[in-house]
């Protein structure tokens, strides 16, 4: 059984069936939308750097690139920071803040100005993202995400200060990789999303010409990918994380996020270094989509188009949410682009 499918074929069917005029929800049990979870920044804007990569997409795609894009902008305050929880009743239920939410709403923001096809939705966002980008966050990953987002805009617009600076700041929060070949990353324990603390060294170190850091960031994704792997077969770091002194990594819960992470990762290796031993790294969170993995069952709903929310002793969990859908997506856009 295979879940890559092209974009008219079904590839966004149930991300279309999570969404309304609003934005999209976070949660579903199974296939059903939950209402009572609301929406949330963090996955409206995931949504929306998946949305803007579709070139070609059906007139239902491009819409839900318009209406992640209005949500982003309604949760955005005058300061460049954002809300993230929106309840079904249409009201905030927190301040606009610098977490998690805020990066990934200046990665959306970035890409969509960068990428999307439809010219209204580029320069909106370019504007949205450059209110952000005058922002930090004292969060590691809440700024990788926002260099994400800025390393999209440079693609686009190389002579963006405000993008050049915030990449160069990601970097920077990121933090100075262990001289430790065992351990060669910054931080003690990996959590979630790990491959884009790597991803945005790397194209911070490409941006500014510096063969030494980019050296470095790759050699950690390599790390990462290697640690992540077992017998051929990806096998991420689970929802609970790993510090190396607790021995033994745990095998479950896997959340399709990592892997969506080390694809877009690897991707962007490639691109910076032409070396397309990279692409092998990709094709291998394609096949954990599909069933290559410590289950050997495929981490989608061929019927719906939903990717499952985690991979369990058991199983899939399968109700499929926005995020786990999104990195399905994101993954098979990828693939798409090597088959």
């Amino acid at each position: 059984m295979t879940l890559v499918r092209p974009v008219d074929d079904g590839l966004f069917e149930h991300l279309i069936r999570l969404s309304d005029d609003t934005g999209l929800f976070e949660h579903a049990r199974h296939s059903v939308v939950r209402r009572e979870h609301g929406y949330c920044t963090d996955d409206v804007a995931r949504g929306l750097v998946v949305a803007s990569r579709e070139p070609s997409r059906p007139l239902e795609v491009g819409r839900l690139a318009d209406t992640y894009l209005a949500f982003l902008t309604h949760a955005q305050d005058p300061s460049g920071a954002f809300r993230n929880r929106l309840a079904f009743d249409r009201r905030w239920s927190d301040q606009p803040g610098l977490g998690d939410w805020w990066g990934r709403a200046l990665w959306g923001l970035g890409t969509a100005a960068a990428r999307d096809p439809a010219r209204w939705i580029r320069e909106e966002a370019l504007f949205a993202f450059t209110r952000g980008s005058a922002r930090r966050s004292p969060h590691r990953r809440a700024m990788a995400f926002a260099g994400l987002g800025a390393a999209e805009v440079l693609r686009a617009h190389p002579d963006h200060a405000e993008a050049s600076a915030l990449l160069g700041d990601a970097a920077v929060a990121v933090g100075v990789l262990a001289e430790d070949p065992d351990w060669p990353w910054p931080e003690q324990r990996l959590t979630y999303a790990n491959a884009a603390l790597a991803e945005v060294l790397i194209a911070a170190a490409h941006h500014a010409g510096d063969r030494t850091a980019l050296a470095g960031g790759l050699r950690a994704l390599g790390w990462l990918c290697d640690v992540q792997s077992r017998d051929g077969v990806l096998s991420v770091v689970p929802a609970g994380g790993w510090y190396r002194e607790e021995g033994p990594r745990a095998r479950y819960d896997q959340q399709p996020i990592e892997v969506a992470a080390l694809a877009d990762a690897c991707v962007t290796a490639a691109a910076v270094t032409g070396d397309d031993a990279w692409l092998e790294r990709v094709r291998q969170a394609v096949a954990w989509f599909d069933g290559a993995n410590d289950q050997g069952t495929p981490m989608g709903d061929p019927e719906t188009g939903g990717g499952y929310d985690g991979l369990t002793a058991h199983g899939p969990n399968l109700n499929q949410g926005a995020e786990s859908t999104i990195a399905l997506i994101s993954t098979m856009q990828h693939a798409r682009e090597l088959l």
